[in-house]
């Protein structure tokens, strides 16, 4: 056990990371509690179908995902306190406002204050602890990154449900919500972490910023595929989940099978940051789809084979979505990591709200073990997608420079136009964004 948790030590002991890692649980446990008291709201103090309550979920899904690069860009340009200010006081008025809409109103405001302009928590968490921590130390910071995230999801969303089915209204816990959101808000303030052209250069001089072209690459687009896979089969696998077990009139054990899983992703979380040989992203991406397709066919035979069969898949959630947020940082310059992390939140909410809709018209077509096997098996093809392109396509692009680059010094005139000067820096980055944790 002590070997195991070594090295995360010298994590722990960066000045300024405890407070990072205890700000990063405090400050998501609102986050992850927004859409269900959204959803509760809508059916229990308005008296809306679950209809109504989907659609005000998604459009806060859908408004988060078009904000989250638009609010990292911002990052990048104006640094970490005006976007602090100004989704802290959208947030703030959302929370104040929303119990007391009307819902054509509500979805509105639910779009712009609760979603384009709602505080990118995790970004910028994820920009702070690639800025904080040495190049050598990151798949550690953010594997424990990922178990956090393990254990708000955990606690928030059950912390939401209870207070609202005790006092049989919303009400109260979204004025919570917007009371730990604001404080979340002052919290970063004050911490005031440094991210982004903040992190980078002794004299506090941002760097000089670097053209799309440079990071937006291949190997950048399939990081951000795979993430994108990976939260579709972790949203997929929770709808099925409770398909399965109310198929078998067992719904009353999905707790347990998904405590069970998700035990399993924090104890993969804890091996893919102390171990010395780590897989590399595609390899985790398709051991998560492979080890989820057969969940269902084995679950139908009971709600303890479901929980057995879940662990081999748990296991790899929190070191697939800690080695994507690795390949991210790894792959771009740090003056345009705040749009890169807010690109990768994106595609990861993208993900997840595909995935639910996919496995249940899977379930309503056919039957609960097909939407594992198939939200499965798109995990499996962007993880053989990722690898084809390491073993094929990045060589040849690797070949390509190289010999343009011997050309133009041999004769002795500037790189040309087709490969920039910072070629060399921009291949250094997509190689990183595909192999941080090479075998």
């Amino acid at each position: 056990m002590l070997k195991l948790i070594t090295p995360y030590k010298p994590i722990l002991a960066i000045p300024g990371t405890r407070a990072l890692f205890v700000v990063a649980f405090v400050a998501r446990l609102p986050l992850t509690a927004k859409a269900m008291a959204l959803t509760l709201h809508v059916v229990l103090d308005q008296g809306g179908s679950y209809a109504a309550a989907g659609l005000a979920s998604m459009v806060m899904t859908i408004g988060m995902g078009v904000g989250s690069p638009l609010l990292g860009r911002m990052v990048d340009h104006r640094g970490l306190k005006p976007v602090l200010l100004l989704t802290g006081v959208s947030e703030a008025t959302y929370w104040v406002s929303a119990p007391f809409l009307p819902y054509p109103l509500l979805l509105v405001t639910t779009f712009v204050l609760g979603g384009v302009l709602g505080v990118p928590v995790f970004s910028v968490i994820r920009q702070a602890v690639a800025a904080r921590v040495p190049d050598a130390l990151r798949r550690q910071a953010f594997a424990l990154d990922s178990m956090i995230v393990e254990l708000v999801f955990m606690v928030g969303p059950a912390l939401a449900i209870a207070a609202i089915t005790s006092m049989h209204t919303a009400t109260a816990t979204m004025a919570a919500i917007g009371v730990l959101t604001v404080g979340s808000v002052v919290t970063l303030w004050v911490l005031n972490p440094p991210i982004g052209h903040g992190a980078a250069g002794g004299d506090g001089a941002p760097p000089e910023k670097i053209p799309l072209s440079t990071w937006v690459r291949p190997a950048f687009v399939l990081v951000l595929a795979t993430g994108m896979a990976a939260n579709l089969v972790l949203a997929g696998t929770d709808i099925s989940i409770t398909a399965l077990l109310r198929q078998q009139n067992a719904v009353s054990m999905a707790g347990v099978c998904i405590f069970a899983w998700c035990l399993l992703s924090l104890i993969g979380g804890f091996w893919h940051g102390s171990t010395e040989r780590p897989w590399r992203l595609p390899v985790l991406m398709l051991l998560l789809g492979a080890g989820t397709i057969p969940v269902g066919f084995v679950g139908q035979f009971g709600w303890w084979w479901l929980a057995l069969i879940l662990l081999p898949a748990g296991f790899m959630c929190a070191p697939t979505l800690s080695s994507t947020a690795e390949s991210v940082a790894a792959a771009v310059p740090a003056s345009a990591r705040g749009q890169a992390m807010g690109l990768q939140g994106s595609a990861m909410t993208l993900g997840g709200a595909i995935g639910a809709p996919l496995a249940g018209t899977v379930v309503d077509a056919s039957s609960p073990p097909w939407a594992f096997a198939t939200t499965g098996a798109i995990g499996v093809l962007l993880a053989a997608a990722m690898l084809a392109y390491q073993r094929f396509a990045r060589p040849a692009q690797e070949r390509a420079v190289v010999t343009a680059a011997a050309e133009a010094i041999e004769a002795e005139t500037p790189v040309p136009a087709q490969v920039p000067a910072s070629a060399a820096a921009a291949l250094e980055a997509e190689n990183a964004g595909l192999a941080t944790a090479a075998c």
